[in-house]
């Protein structure tokens, strides 16, 4: 099949191929750090990136850049996951010291978690460390082709448009 007109079946089946590379090599890197993917997917949530990976309508991502609080409830919606997914990688970050749960101000009944000093600090240390690693992977690409990635990247994970 000529190059100008690829098999969709193989782009997808390329795609995938990349997904688990990047897969692997992120939880390889977070592996020294004690941590899984969905236990720093929630530190960032806490520490105000639960948008990074949507966009505004702009195609802007979002990333907030102070400490918040939230509900399990609602860092299980940032993270995709199910309130008792949710409840257990709390329950294991609240084991290492990397977030608490306190009262929440608004509510007496509810409870927020929010992230620690040392939550807040190895956040840090293991998103520069991602930079890095990320760097490395994408070298082999010219900062055009980068910028083309990105563009098609969004566009394939924005929701697609409605159909009537």
């Amino acid at each position: 099949m000529p190059h100008d007109d690829p098999d969709p079946a193989r782009l997808g089946d390329l795609l995938h191929a990349v997904f688990r590379r990047l897969r692997r090599r992120w939880a390889e890197q977070l592996a020294p750090f004690g941590l899984t993917p969905h236990q720093f997917r929630a530190l960032d949530a806490l520490a105000g990136h639960a948008g990074a990976h949507r966009d505004d309508r702009a195609g802007t991502c979002r990333h907030g850049d102070g400490p918040g609080a939230l509900r399990v409830k609602d860092l299980a919606d940032a993270l995709r996951i199910a309130p008792r997914s949710a409840t257990e990688v709390v329950d294991l970050l609240e084991g290492k010291g990397l977030v608490e749960r306190v009262p929440d101000p608004s509510d007496r009944r509810a409870t927020l978690v929010a992230l620690t000093a040392r939550g807040a600090e190895l956040r840090g240390t293991v998103r520069e460390d991602r930079r890095r690693e990320s760097e490395e992977y994408f070298a082999r690409l010219d900062p055009a082709d980068r910028i083309e990635l990105e563009r098609l990247l969004r566009l394939l994970a924005a929701d697609p448009p409605a159909t009537n």
